[in-house]
């Protein structure tokens, strides 16, 4: 057969030259040369269209049954589509495999998986889905995600244009105690992946450890101002030669107070999910930040002040003033004597506005940069007790930014310093209508 399928060619034309020379010596016989040869021809086309038939009846047909045997070309023809088809069948038999071992894989995952259109439609999802949100394939096929889901919250993000943060903390549907995490992630040109976890434990821990720090951070007090107050009543010109002792102690427990009273700084912000919002006056802010500076750098620096923008804030102003103190305090106490503080406000071209404190201290190396809002992440141990830091303030401007909806952008270049600044969106600016509101 293979030998018959190289051939092919040479077959059909074969068998096309002896049926002319049969019909030629005919023709000579019978002295009608022309009427042999159209005949010839027309059962040579009368033979083909009845190969061709066969074809298409085998094409046509739904059962799975070898191609019809021919001569020549057709049967070549034949068995190449057979061939063809056979692979086609193949491939979908592996496609098919490969998509439900996925499947089966996506449905014992513990995690919610909602297959969505970049409409957020729902294509498919998996039983825990189907469990922590209480959806049902059957019923929400082709449903929107932000008309199921009953959470404003949960339609506010959606809402979102591209692929927003992940969504954390949100409440499972009808179970308040199941705390869910959502995710969008791009995987095709047309569809996407809602990933739904169930967070509770996490949360759970999470509110266990923050108790427990504020609990232990609250309870320190009390010893510490006993203790520095006993350190304080101690007189050095008695006993002059427990006085470094007495000063080193007294410092050591300041710096403990300082770390226990950041502590709660950060219970607190981390327990809050929304601030109590009012107008922060800007004017006011930067002029108590300058004389902290000054009090801070006794002299020692160059403060300077730029407030080009005449907006004011949304939002809580001790917290935010918190914040805003921990980089000026950090500017001051890493730039060396001699150079200069810098605190601006501006409005961006977005609309938004920034507040940003420059120095020409000792600078960051960028491999700290990633890390340096974590709590007590230290980019020098030696330099950070030096200069009395506690390892808190960063961590705490950012959980204030967070909760003012801002973010923390941080340019530094060692040896050279550092910019960090403090950006919000024009929603957090206050405007007219809020002012009157207010009023």
């Amino acid at each position: 057969m293979a030998l018959l399928k190289q051939h092919a060619w040479q077959i059909s034309i074969g068998r096309l030259v002896l049926l002319l020379l049969v019909a030629l010596v005919v023709g000579l016989l019978v002295d009608r040369v022309e009427w042999a040869l159209i005949l010839a021809l027309a059962g040579y086309v009368a033979m083909s269209l009845r190969s061709l038939l066969r074809l298409q009846r085998w094409l046509r047909s739904r059962r799975r049954l070898p191609p019809p045997e021919d001569w020549g070309v057709w049967s070549d023809l034949a068995w190449t589509v057979h061939g063809r088809l056979e692979q086609d069948r193949s491939r979908k038999r592996r496609l098919v495999r490969l998509l439900r071992a996925f499947r089966e894989a996506a449905a014992a995952l513990p995690d919610g998986v909602i297959v969505t259109t970049l409409g957020r439609e729902i294509v498919w999802l998996n039983a825990a889905a189907q469990r922590l949100l209480g959806l049902n394939l059957r019923q929400d096929r082709g449903a929107r995600l932000d008309l199921v889901l009953d959470s404003p919250r949960v339609r506010a993000w959606l809402a979102e244009s591209g692929f927003p943060e992940p969504l954390i903390d949100v409440p499972a549907p009808g179970d308040e105690a199941l705390r869910l995490s959502m995710r969008l992630i791009p995987y095709s040109r047309q569809q996407q992946l809602l990933v739904v976890r169930d967070i509770s434990n996490l949360m759970r821990l999470e509110g266990m450890r923050r108790d427990f720090v504020a609990n232990v951070s609250h309870e320190l007090r009390t010893p510490l101002t006993v203790l520095h107050g006993y350190l304080d009543m101690m007189d050095a010109e008695e006993t002059p030669q427990w006085s470094p002792m007495v000063d080193e102690m007294r410092r050591q427990s300041l710096r403990m107070a300082q770390i226990v009273e950041d502590l709660l700084t950060l219970s607190r912000l981390e327990a809050q999910n929304e601030v109590v919002a009012g107008r922060v006056n800007m004017r006011s802010m930067l002029a108590t930040l300058q004389r902290e500076a000054d009090a801070l750098s006794q002299g020692r620096h160059r403060v300077a002040v730029e407030a080009r923008a005449e907006a004011d804030l949304v939002g809580a102003d001790k917290d935010l003033h918190s914040a805003f103190s921990n980089l000026v305090t950090n500017a001051v106490r890493y730039t060396p004597s001699g150079g200069q503080v810098s605190l601006a406000w501006r409005r961006r071209a977005d609309g938004g506005a920034e507040f940003s404190v420059s120095d020409t201290g000792v600078g960051i190396p960028p491999e700290h940069l990633p890390r340096i809002t974590e709590r007590f992440y230290r980019v020098s141990n030696s330099r950070s007790r030096d200069t009395g830091g506690t390892g808190l303030g960063l961590a705490i401007v950012k959980h204030v930014l967070n909760l003012h909806h801002g973010c923390l952008d941080i340019q530094s270049e060692p040896g050279r310093g550092s910019t960090f600044t403090c950006r919000f969106d024009e929603a957090q600016l206050w405007t007219e209508p809020e002012r009157e509101h207010a009023a």
